[in-house]
């Protein structure tokens, strides 16, 4: 394991500074209560994949917004090929050839591909109004090279989180900058896309530019960075080539210590149906849904992205309203068109897009976290703010929030803890069965080690659970059943002894089959 000190001493001479398109020297950022970097240090080589690894709140999206002209830094230095650089604005940052892709997605939803992609450089005609057909064109021929199959007429509105993310992509590249900064751009997209994202930041490379990719996904790392960089609790810990490092040498650098086990052991006697679903069926979207769901298990649900899955965890918890086919809980029919009769029957949704669905960005953490449990603490029109506040530092303690108070804005968090206050609101609801899509996207992999514990407890004491993940180990190691859906419809239930990703993505496939 390499530190700050020997990654410069034990390797070769570094090279001249020419040699960089980016450094970083000495950078710190404070926030009010936080120290968010303390004296960091990157270098981006030129037709290079800089991965910056880290747990969440390790100040890599600080650093990035840094770089990108979002921040402006208390202290240290950056240098764009070799020549010191401040950036007031991203306008700077991008005229200065550094484009990035935020972790949160930020297009206009009401705008069409195109008008995103152009949005403040449009092309225009002699009347200096903007050319559509120009910006069209310009659009397609993208598009084309980049192998996306989009309609550059298409309102981002009407995309899934995955052509969103193509799109934001797209956007990045067409501003053909030469240090290109990727925060978790596979997050919500399929295997055949991350691929695809593959095969373009090739491209990229092959083109001279440098690129900084941040992920949670270990696999990923391995496949595509030449270097790796780690942070952690916002310092520079060390860097080291890809190849000469392995998973667990990572991570002992990431979290500071050795994760023993992943997913943790755990034995799930069948016990008394809660949930029963039955010819569930959403018109046009799935159909013929069915399955029994027992106190203290965990069902997991896979599928290809357009499978359904998010729609059947969205009709059971009453945001959309299936339009046939029965639920019963505790053996009870229940029309579930509301998500607080839901709640009101012990149901709890963790949504797979926590900025559009599950936060509010202008409130604190707290307000947050009790939003779905006030009127339980509501008396004579009044709020017991006392009782409240104790429980959400409870429940804050208790999922290892890292915030400085309850206080502070949850805007100013990492995603992975913005993920772990949402997923206190919803157990503060006491919940019998637990929804969660996506649980774990945008986490790094020590707090997932954390919310698997935390999901494997709860089962066992009697919480069931449905777990709909786009990460197949993680559905295979947590679940002690599998659902697979394709296009709407069940191909197959798999048992936990039974499951492989093989047999999974078979399923997934539309194959209901094995061989």
């Amino acid at each position: 394991m390499l530190n700050a000190a020997t990654s410069q001493s034990s390797a070769q001479p570094l090279p001249t500074q020419s040699e960089y398109l980016l450094e970083i020297v000495d950078v710190t950022k404070e926030f009010p209560g936080v120290k968010a970097l303390s004296e960091v240090q990157l270098r981006v080589r030129p037709g290079t994949v800089l991965a910056l690894m880290g747990e969440n709140g390790a100040g890599k999206s600080t650093l990035m917004k840094i770089i990108a002209g979002i921040y402006q830094p208390d202290a240290g230095e950056l240098r764009l090929r070799g020549e010191p650089v401040h950036f007031e604005t991203p306008l700077q940052a991008l005229q200065s050839g550094i484009a990035m892709i935020h972790q949160e997605l930020n297009l206009m939803p009401f705008m069409t591909i195109a008008e995103n992609i152009w949005l403040g450089r449009e092309p225009l005609n002699a009347l200096h109004l903007v050319d559509h057909g120009r910006m069209r064109r310009q659009t397609q021929a993208l598009l084309d090279r980049l192998r996306i199959n989009l309609d550059p007429d298409d309102n981002v509105g009407s995309l899934s989180i995955a052509g969103r993310q193509m799109v934001e992509i797209a956007k990045a590249v067409s501003y053909d900058s030469d240090v290109l900064i990727m925060d978790e751009p596979t997050s919500a997209i399929t295997e055949t896309e991350v691929a695809h994202l593959f095969s373009i930041i090739a491209d990229l490379k092959a083109q001279g530019k440098g690129i900084v990719y941040i992920t949670h996904k270990m696999d990923e790392v391995f496949q595509i960075a030449d270097e790796v960089a780690v942070f952690r609790d916002g310092q520079y810990i060390g860097s080291q080539r890809a190849d000469s490092m392995n998973g667990d040498g990572l991570i002992a650098m990431m979290v500071g210590r050795e994760l023993n086990q992943l997913f943790p052991e755990r034995t799930a006697p069948r016990k008394d149906v809660l949930l029963s679903v039955r010819d569930l069926a959403l018109e046009g979207v799935f159909s013929g849904v069915s399955f029994d769901l027992h106190a203290g298990e965990v069902l997991g649900i896979a599928g290809l992205m357009g499978s359904g899955r998010t729609n059947v965890a969205e009709a059971l918890f009453g945001v959309t309203p299936a339009t046939s086919g029965e639920i019963r809980i505790d053996g009870e029919p229940v029309r579930m068109n509301d998500p607080c009769l839901a709640i009101q029957k012990g149901l709890a949704l963790l949504t797979e897009d926590r900025k559009d669905t599950g936060l509010f960005p202008c409130l604190s953490v707290g307000e947050n976290m009790e939003v779905a449990v006030l009127s339980g603490f509501a008396s004579g029109g009044f709020v017991q703010q006392q009782r409240l506040d104790e429980l959400c530092e409870q429940m804050s303690q208790q999922l290892r929030v890292k915030t400085p108070s309850l206080d502070q804005c949850i805007a100013n968090l990492s995603g992975g803890n913005q993920q772990k206050a949402l997923l206190a609101r919803w157990l503060m609801t006491r919940p019998r069965v637990l929804i969660l899509d996506e649980p774990t996207r945008g986490i790094d992999v020590g707090a997932k080690a954390e919310i698997y514990r935390l999901i494997a407890n709860l089962a066992a004491e009697g919480l069931a659970v449905i777990m709909i993940s786009s990460e197949l180990p993680e559905v295979m190691g947590m679940s002690d059943r599998v659902m697979v859906m394709h296009e709407g419809t069940v191909t197959g239930f798999l048992d936990h002894a039974e499951v492989t990703q093989e047999r999974v993505m078979h399923l997934a496939s539309g194959n209901p089959v094995f061989h």
